[in-house]
């Protein structure tokens, strides 16, 4: 083998190292574009509902909401959650979390980044939300659950 047939291999080499490194620099900037994308607003948010009613409408009956348990519902056309601390007493709160929007389900846990909120107050238990759930009027009449924004 002559110095320039390895030279020709030695720049062989090298071009199939740089090809690797390149692989892998894009793979990981595909993976960064991938994660970002997933806390990036509008990633997992509910599409554009109109503004809930400012009028008590009727979202369940206190039959489907136990003592101690939560629901999931809907205020107009805007995700609601409802809980039940004690008796006679229930709550109502924006189902869209304060972190990026997404919707939160019926456990008051987030399924997008894993944020929790009391049930009773809507504050975030568990991050990274750090601001509570707004909280609607809720007014009972008889056995029905009536909320307002």
């Amino acid at each position: 083998m002559t110095a320039s047939d390895r030279t020709l291999a030695d720049r062989a080499s090298a071009s199939a190292a740089v090809s690797r490194r390149t692989a892998l620099t894009l793979g990981g900037a595909t993976a960064s574009v991938v994660a970002l994308a997933a806390c990036a607003p509008g990633a997992s948010t509910p599409p554009a509902a109109e503004a809930p009613p400012a009028e008590p409408t009727a979202v369940g009956s206190l039959a489907d909401l136990p003592v101690g348990g939560t629901a999931s519902a809907e205020l107009g056309s805007t995700p609601i959650l409802l809980s039940r601390p004690a008796e006679g007493e229930v709550k109502a709160f924006s189902a869209i979390c304060t972190h990026q929007q997404c919707v939160v389900s019926a456990d008051f846990g987030c399924p997008c980044h894993g944020s929790t909120f009391d049930a009773s107050t809507g504050e975030p238990t568990e991050g990274p939300a750090m601001q509570p759930l707004p909280e609607y009027q809720v007014t009972l009449d008889g056995d029905t659950i009536l909320v307002s924004a």
